[in-house]
């Protein structure tokens, strides 16, 4: 009956002390989070001797296999709670991002031939079309800085270029020369789109002008003796431009108004 008593009056102070100890944390928590847990291992070790204490007070001399049945039960819960902290505190642990896999060297060349293939394709097609030569002459003048810098990694990356995959170290090298080129390109487009006519003279302004009116007339007519005159004057208009150094016109759209102008529609 003793032995009852005390193991009771140890639970009950037990639970006082779990009681006060979660009151001090709340405070704690209330005040911010300066304050410091008590480790884990301390917790276990408390509950440990907690256990071991009651077991023993309950199992009384006359009963010692019951203190030897509480000490076993005592060290599996210990088992079990130090598992368990073990287990929340490696879940805390932030885990850094996996390491990017880099694409072999081949595919890595075979991407940067797509984008090349694409840019390529963007600055043909500007130097094809006199409509967009005469909105951004700016883009066709190689003494505009950002326009230079563009042909000088367009050529590079020209140079560059194999119909085959040329090895690791060459294809690397062609890599970064294409993606100084698709920088360099849309740099010098956007300064472009910047100054567009703003460098030319009013008299200069209204002559491109007055081509672009007659594309656009030539492009949308049905007539066709109306198109090709409005091709013509075009022609001749922009190459009287081209000759008093006003604007440079690649020659690809010098031949897509001659051509133009003789009947073939451009392509």
């Amino acid at each position: 009956m003793r032995a009852f008593e005390d193991g009771r009056r140890l639970r009950e102070e037990a639970a006082r002390r779990r009681r006060e100890r979660n009151r001090v944390r709340v405070r704690r928590a209330g005040r911010g989070s300066g304050a410091r847990r008590p480790a884990p291992v301390v917790h276990a070790v408390v509950l440990l001797a907690l256990l071991l204490v009651v077991s023993g007070a309950s199992a009384g001399a006359a009963t010692p296999g019951y203190g030897l049945i509480g000490m076993l039960f005592a060290l599996v819960v210990l088992n079990r709670v130090m598992t368990w902290r073990l287990i929340t505190a490696t879940a805390a642990i932030p885990m850094p991002p996996p390491a990017p896999v880099e694409p072999p060297p081949d595919l890595q060349w075979r991407g940067a031939e797509e984008r090349f293939g694409l840019l390529r394709a963007a600055y043909a097609g500007y130097e094809c079309d006199p409509m967009q030569v005469l909105r951004l002459p700016a883009l066709a003048d190689v003494t505009v800085p950002s326009t230079a810098r563009f042909v000088d990694a367009f050529a590079e990356a020209q140079a560059l270029d194999s119909d085959a995959f040329p090895g690791a170290a060459h294809a690397e090298r062609f890599a970064a020369a294409v993606d100084r080129a698709e920088r360099a390109w849309t740099a010098a487009r956007d300064a472009a789109e910047r100054i567009r006519l703003s460098s030319l003279s009013p008299a200069e302004r209204a002559t491109v002008e007055r081509i672009i009116k007659l594309l656009t007339t030539a492009r949308e007519s049905d007539s066709e003796p109306e198109r090709l005159a409005a091709y013509a004057r075009a022609r001749a208009e922009l190459l009287k431009l081209d000759q008093a150094g006003v604007l440079h016109v690649p020659l690809p759209a010098q031949v897509a108004l001659e051509e133009a102008a003789r009947g073939q529609l451009p392509s």
